[in-house]
């Protein structure tokens, strides 16, 4: 990418079809674009300002926002995004989003996307996928985040679930390549997550059991985009392990529950 416009790398779902053209990006527009835009809008007149502020669309119907500027880690995952400062801060940016979240309605006439949404539901609209291609980062801090397509309504603890997933990340150490730097202390980073987004110690309890729900609905999501024949997938799933990865880090997370509490609540 060039210094003012080109292609943006990272993410799978949009691979290749987000570009940067000045001060705008432009990349496919979800179905629920009208209301998701809407809500970002209300995000921003709320003072939120860790997002992009969605322009308009295109004449092909494709959505235009504000480029955030900063640095975004993509895989391999560079050792400063997995400091504990830099983890701190990714809690702290979704309590953000989501206390600003709290005072705009969601458009319940809206089929906001199921993929990876809270199955229980909820009134407040979850981002569901704070991955670490989607967060941006100044001097070693989050100060944005990007691509809201799988957006829903759910518990504010199932968006702490499912950034837990990503970022600390809840995966049993094996054999397949990682993204992610060796040695990570995996009970030690859900605290500080825990700790950044400032979470309640009734939610501590109840986070290792939401995540084993999150892993649970990612895996239904993958197994979706595979049977669909999607080679994005099934190429991440090849290189990661298979579906024996997908069990052996389930079968972990129930194992290793009751340190994970621990490691929450003491």
């Amino acid at each position: 990418m060039t210094a003012e416009g080109g292609e943006l790398v990272g993410g799978m779902a949009n691979a290749g079809a987000v570009f940067r053209r000045g001060a705008l990006v432009e990349r496919p527009a979800p179905p629920h674009a009208p209301a998701l835009h809407a809500w970002l809008l209300a995000l921003r007149e709320r003072g939120f300002d860790a997002a992009p502020i969605p322009v308009g669309r295109t004449d092909e119907g494709r959505e235009r926002l504000t480029f955030v500027p900063g640095d975004v880690p993509l895989p391999p995952f560079p050792e400063w995004a997995m400091t504990s400062a830099a983890l701190a801060s990714v809690g702290s940016l979704l309590r953000r989003l989501h206390e600003a979240g709290a005072g705009v309605a969601v458009d319940t006439r809206t089929a906001w996307p199921r993929d990876l949404a809270d199955p229980e539901g909820g009134t407040l609209l979850c981002h569901n996928d704070v991955c670490p291609e989607n967060v941006v980062f100044r001097d070693g801090r989050a100060v944005a985040l990007i691509d809201f397509d799988l957006a829903a309504p759910g518990r504010p603890l199932w968006d702490v679930a499912m950034t837990a997933r990503y970022w600390v990340p809840m995966r049993n150490p094996g054999p397949a390549p990682a993204p992610y730097p060796a040695g990570l202390d995996v009970p030690a980073r859900l605290r500080i997550l825990a700790d950044g987004y400032g979470l309640s110690a009734r939610d501590r309890a109840d986070l290792p059991a939401v995540i084993e729900q999150a892993t649970e609905v990612c895996r239904a999501f993958v197994a979706r985009r595979v049977a669909d024949g999607d080679p994005v997938y099934l190429q991440a799933l090849a290189e990661r392990g298979g579906w024996e990865r997908w069990d052996r880090m389930q079968n972990w997370l129930v194992d290793q529950r009751e340190t994970f509490t621990a490691a929450l609540l003491n």
